[in-house]
């Protein structure tokens, strides 16, 4: 079959969980001392959990603190917001950054279009992370661990995968936007958005062959809808692939 042949849920089912209209969710952070003293892997891979399972994201990055006070402020921003907001894109990037490494060096992908995509897109990540831990210095943060299971080793799987993780940052980034105070992090920040929305349209381009329904264009809307701090780290957290 063709990569355009291929439903993307028969491929890989979690791309039906992160979609820009399932995070298109309110990105307000409840208090709860119950996450306080998580690690940043336990605290993402646990952020999908229904119920009384709820994301305060600023945890991966601030420590042992309350999610309070180390939640992305929506209404405050400051200078220290800001290296939360960094902090944020870095962790994703980390997370980009080592999925396409991994594919990359696996030998996987046999299609020379799927390969060079990886190869191109796999040098981006990685400038990216290099990129903003220089901005952040000593105030980066940690990559956490990762285990991408086939999908790193199932062309299929990778395609799928890859347009789910770059529709994922696109919006991410998006949504911190408006959170940002300092003009040279605005800069920062949409030097990179352009490229991941590049990143996007390129793998939606391989998936579909060109071709497609509305939604799996490689410009499938007018307008793109920003994502919260709380539906990304949901989103991420419950596809597994952080596991430390």
């Amino acid at each position: 079959m063709t990569p355009a042949s291929i439903p993307l849920t028969e491929v890989f089912p979690l791309s039906n969980l992160i979609t820009l209209d399932v995070m298109d969710v309110d990105g307000a952070v409840r208090d709860s001392a119950e996450l306080a003293g998580a690690t940043r892997g336990q605290f993402l891979r646990n952020a999908g959990v229904a119920g009384a399972g709820f994301v305060a994201g600023g945890v991966i990055f601030n420590g042992l603190i309350s999610p309070a006070q180390a939640a992305i402020s929506s209404k405050n921003p400051s200078v220290k917001n800001d290296v939360k907001i960094l902090n944020y894109a870095l962790t994703l990037e980390f997370l980009e950054a080592a999925f396409y490494k991994q594919a990359v060096e696996n030998g996987a992908l046999t299609d020379p279009i799927v390969k060079r995509f990886a190869e191109i897109v796999n040098k981006h990540e990685r400038e990216h992370v290099a990129f903003l831990k220089k901005v952040l210095g000593k105030a980066a943060v940690k990559s956490p661990e990762f285990d991408f299971k086939d999908t790193v080793t199932n062309q299929d799987k990778f395609r799928a995968t890859a347009q789910v993780l770059e529709d994922t940052g696109v919006a991410a980034y998006s949504g911190q936007g408006p959170n940002i105070k300092q003009r040279p992090v605005v800069v920062a920040a949409l030097s990179v958005l352009s490229v991941e929305a590049r990143h996007a349209a390129w793998i939606r381009f391989i998936n579909t062959g060109g071709l497609g329904d509305e939604f799996n264009l490689p410009a499938p809307r007018t307008f793109d809808k920003p994502a919260t701090e709380k539906a990304v780290l949901k989103a991420v957290g419950g596809t597994g692939f952080i596991v430390g």
